[in-house]
């Protein structure tokens, strides 16, 4: 089943580097503009392991959607995972409504407010975001026929735009060409183009030293990595929604 994918970020640079990353994907659309506004079957939204949904992004549908889907998500990820949902995986909770029908979340750091700029969690996060819809579609046939995705991590994860542009095009790139039963096989076949995703379990103490992969280019042998440099214009704070 094709689903329609949608790029949404108020952020005009997010934007930009999507456009550019994106641009021979044509099927992929790209907004300016608030989440909110996307009339879709399923909206991402970025959180932490414990899925508190206090900033960002998260704060703005918890208080559109209402307190009771932060109960519902932190009620999914106690059943499913032990009450911490590890980064490379997510969530799909019905959200009670029509628009959107379903809520996917996906961690892109443990606690709240990590720089998590020197990692591959966009990618984990983008990834498993994808997988979440094909288990969902799995479930319940037809189910999601449309996402909307934001900048994941280029807000409060400090992830610079262009390197956050192509970690979420490898993250499609994998869900364009190819279904996994699970989040565990999605993940081994992310390591395979990336090399060392870091740790499979939510730790505070322990990040991955990684740089972003380009858009086309061989994944590169792991080796240690200095932070990534920071970009012109990187560290304004702009609501991700």
């Amino acid at each position: 089943m094709s689903v329609r994918i949608v790029l949404v970020d108020v952020n005009p640079k997010m934007v930009k580097a999507w456009r550019a990353t994106f641009e021979e994907e044509p099927a992929v659309e790209i907004v300016e503009g608030s989440m909110l506004s996307m009339r879709v079957d399923a909206w991402v939204t970025p959180t932490n392991s414990r899925a508190s949904m206090d900033g960002g992004l998260d704060g703005v549908i918890k208080k559109h959607l209402g307190q009771a889907i932060e109960t519902r998500v932190q009620a999914e990820i106690q059943r499913a995972f032990g009450g911490l949902l590890p980064v490379g995986h997510a969530t799909c909770v019905p959200t009670g409504g029509d628009v959107p029908a379903y809520l996917i979340s996906t961690p892109t750091m443990v606690a709240s407010s990590e720089d998590v700029s020197d990692t591959l969690n966009v990618a984990l996060a983008c990834a498993a975001a994808f997988q979440a819809v094909h288990m969902q579609n799995a479930r319940v046939p037809d189910s999601v026929r449309s996402v909307a995705l934001p900048g994941l991590g280029a807000n409060t994860g400090r992830v610079p735009v262009e390197i956050c542009a192509d970690l979420m095009w490898t993250g499609y790139n994998l869900f364009r060409r190819r279904a996994f039963d699970d989040f565990a096989a999605m993940r081994q076949a992310l390591g395979e183009e990336l090399g060392d995703l870091g740790p499979s379990r939510p730790s505070s103490k322990s990040k991955a030293q990684a740089t972003a992969k380009p858009k086309g280019a061989a994944a590169p042998a792991p080796e240690p990595a200095e932070p990534t440099p920071p970009v012109k214009g990187a560290d304004v704070d702009f609501d991700d929604f």
